[in-house]
């Protein structure tokens, strides 16, 4: 068994590869990166309309850069080879779009919209994640702090409830919790419609 290779399937590696390159070229210039590719409300003079799908490759430390990256490589390995490399392309982003999209709303409900980019993956792997829990909903997960094992539907319905509350009571903590339920909302919709359709396990 030793010199194993690990398996990991072309788009999830390709997205690693992206997150990672872009992560090293922020530690080079992170004003410039930051500035032109993380993403900034409509209405600041730093927002370019491809900011909507760059920041979700941006990341603001290593520890952001390794959680989201982690998780991609431990749960998108998984979505990639049961529902095909191109249907998990189009699920990523359409996530990524969706945390996106419910961030920039809630923002535009807000008396005084925060001028603090937004960057990070997150919002799509929340889409990953939710994707895990109903396809492998009573497989087992265990966090590495504290070991507690529940299993995914639990994790993810806590993961819900922690992101709901501490979005509506907006604590300051620099987490774009809507985001993050954005990303949720729109992998659920995407498993279930192609659920519905019969077409989810069609790899074409």
């Amino acid at each position: 068994m030793f010199g194993q290779r690990i398996y990991i399937p072309q788009v999830t590696k390709n997205l690693l590869i992206i997150n990672i390159i872009l992560y090293l070229a922020t530690l080079v210039n992170e004003n410039f990166m930051v500035a032109t590719f993380a993403l900034f409300y409509p209405t600041s003079p730093y927002f370019r309309i491809w900011q909507i799908v760059t920041h979700m490759f941006m990341h603001g430390g290593f520890w952001h850069l390794f959680f989201n990256m982690y998780a991609l490589f431990i749960f998108g390995s998984v979505i990639e080879q049961v529902i095909g490399s191109r249907k998990f392309l189009i699920f990523y982003f359409v996530c990524g779009l969706g945390a996106a999209g419910l961030h920039l709303g809630v923002q535009a409900l807000q008396a005084a919209p925060s001028m603090v980019p937004t960057l990070g993956a997150s919002g799509a792997i929340y889409g990953v994640l939710i994707a895990y829990a109903m396809l492998f909903p009573d497989s087992k997960l265990t966090l590495i702090f504290p070991p507690v094992s529940l299993s995914a539907k639990v994790w993810v319905l806590i993961f819900i409830g922690i992101e709901l509350v501490t979005g509506l009571l907006g604590t300051a903590d620099g987490i774009a919790h809507f985001a993050h339920l954005g990303g949720m909302l729109l992998g659920f919709l995407l498993i279930t419609y192609w659920k519905k359709r019969g077409t989810l396990f069609n790899r074409n």
